[in-house]
């Protein structure tokens, strides 16, 4: 990872949901050598680590059992930034050469794998927005929302987008603005797995955007695909790339925390042994995970992972582990920038979309479109499937909303089996572009 300005705590505590000491199976205090410091890494002990040392990339280790981490450690001197108890996978940074280091852990009894961190990118579209003539507002003169409409969101009844607040959606991601009018109301908690605190300011805009997808108040300038669905904001980093242990963390911490949706719009080309153990733990617990397919159509279209851990490659359209999701234009087609093949669950519009803008983020990155009627806010288009992604994590809550006893496997079928495809399944678009309205009234056990 980049330099870690946050010099964070190397504490040996568990960043999963709540924080507690790790049970080493010794009771004596441990010490690792950071850059020419010793660190004290006793049960309960707390010790900074030096900012030289964070500036080294984070190290990845996955073990059996705590004993042998601890052994490792002691063996191979290294600063222990946090332990994801659950998931057996502690991130350490290196006291001197990260190279010896992976080498020397690598050799140790009880590891199972050691790894520098692998990194993930937002799944936003490189291309720029364009705003398509004649999409600027929506039937009745309103907002912008088209994506809202055409996927059918609008017909979805009064009664069901209430009952989705009985459901939490888990954005992972780059934080929110909080001040944002257009969630307002919906924010169920806050926190940032990095640092362990509940600030989660968004100065790259894009976890603000996404959330408003989700689950944004339309009596605030957004309508989100979730109704009165609850946001559950665990923020994994603050620019437009995430490692995978972070991103694992947040899995976890959503997960012990309620959210019954987990939504990542990111997406990277290397699997990732933590993301899928994570992934495995949420649907485990009963969670649906929602993931971007990547915008990489045009640059070599090769799988993009974490989707590719929901709906793996080669399945083309099995029931996976959760929904990976593509972007769609107005028109219904695949947008150009959005990935296709057997990893593909179904599609959301993604082309430019509109949403909730961060007051912390650039111009540049968000452009800011005037909204009628509004009174505060900041608003804008942007593309990428990272934006279809939350739309899906928001239409499987008006699902369970409608229907409290379903389970993930459950909701997602529903979805695609009532999307545009009509139960048939593609390369390019998966199960089709969701309509809402539909997957509700079949939730419901009515006909379509």
């Amino acid at each position: 990872m980049e330099a870690r300005a946050r010099a964070r705590a190397a504490r040996g505590y568990v960043d999963s949901g709540r924080e507690r000491p790790v049970r080493w199976a010794s009771q004596s205090a441990r010490w690792a050598c950071v850059s020419g410091a010793l660190v004290l890494l006793a049960t309960g002990a707390t010790a900074a680590v030096p900012a030289q040392a964070s500036g080294s990339r984070s190290i990845e280790v996955v073990y059996r059992t705590p004993a042998a981490l601890q052994r490792a450690l002691e063996r191979e001197p290294a600063a222990l930034v946090r332990v994801v108890a659950p998931l057996h996978v502690a991130e350490v940074v290196p006291a001197g050469d990260s190279g010896t280091l992976l080498r020397g852990l690598r050799r140790q009894p009880g590891i199972v794998l050691v790894r520098p961190a692998v990194r993930r990118r937002v799944a936003a579209a490189a291309v720029a927005p364009a705003l398509t003539p004649g999409l600027l507002s929506t039937p009745d003169g309103g907002a912008y929302e088209w994506q809202y409409y055409v996927a059918g969101v609008d017909r979805v009844p009064d009664l069901v987008r209430a009952a989705a607040r009985r459901f939490t959606i888990a954005i992972v991601d780059s934080g929110v603005d909080a001040d944002a009018p257009a969630l307002a109301g919906k924010i169920a908690g806050t926190y940032d797995v990095r640092s362990p605190r509940t600030a989660v300011s968004d100065s790259s805009g894009h976890g603000t955007f996404v959330a408003s997808l989700a689950a944004g108040s339309p009596a605030a300038g957004v309508a989100g695909f979730g109704g009165d669905a609850r946001i559950l904001v665990v923020k994994v980093g603050a620019a437009d790339s995430f490692d995978d242990i972070d991103v694992a963390a947040g899995i976890v911490y959503a997960v012990r925390h309620g959210a019954k949706i987990i939504n990542l719009s990111m997406a990277g080309r290397t699997r990732s042994a933590v993301e899928a153990s994570a992934i495995r733990y949420a649907a485990a617990r009963g969670a649906l995970v929602v993931a971007a397919a990547g915008n990489d159509a045009q640059n070599g279209n090769v799988p993009e992972y974490p989707a590719a851990l929901l709906q793996p490659v080669g399945s083309s359209g099995s029931p996976g582990l959760g929904l990976a999701v593509g972007a769609s234009d107005f028109s219904g087609r695949r947008a150009p920038f959005s990935e296709f093949g057997s990893f593909v669950s179904l599609a959301a519009p993604g082309a430019s979309v509109f949403g909730a803008v961060s007051a912390r983020s650039s111009l540049s990155r968000f452009p800011r479109t005037q909204l009628p009627g509004s009174v505060g806010g900041s608003y804008g288009f942007a593309s990428g499937t990272s934006f279809a992604a939350p739309e899906v994590a928001g239409a499987a809550a008006l699902v369970w909303g409608a229907k409290p006893s379903l389970k993930a496997s459950q909701v997602a079928r529903i979805l695609e089996q009532t999307a545009s495809g009509h139960g048939s399944w593609n390369r390019d678009l998966g199960y089709g572009v969701i309509d809402v309205a539909a997957a509700v009234e079949l939730a419901e056990g009515g006909p379509l």
